[in-house]
């Protein structure tokens, strides 16, 4: 379990934060490993994963558990450090800059 819900953090920190599929006028751009943007080993926080014993309840899954909560929890987290509100992922730093340019 733990696995799972640290690989849906990081996997939707990725998402989040780096992952897009870009494109010019004729094609898709991002093709491979080198031109699509993804999280790298030296870039992932730290998870701390803390599980709850229920012995009596069913199995339902855990790892999909993670994806949506990751993106709000980094969008709060900006919003809390500089009160910017960011609503388009990857939340890359020129749309962090366009956000706070915005706001001004």
């Amino acid at each position: 379990m733990k696995n799972q819900l640290e690989g849906g953090v990081i996997q939707a920190a990725s998402w989040t934060l780096k992952e897009e599929v870009t494109f010019d006028r004729n094609r898709i751009t991002s093709i491979d490993w080198e031109t699509y943007p993804v999280i790298k080993f030296d870039e992932v926080p730290e998870v701390e994963t803390i599980l709850v014993e229920r012995p009596g309840l069913p199995s339902l899954g855990c790892g999909e558990a993670t994806q949506g909560p990751t993106p709000a929890a980094i969008a709060n987290a900006v919003y809390s450090a500089i009160g910017i509100r960011l609503r388009q992922i990857p939340f890359r730093p020129e749309r962090v800059k366009e956000a706070m340019l915005e706001k001004e």
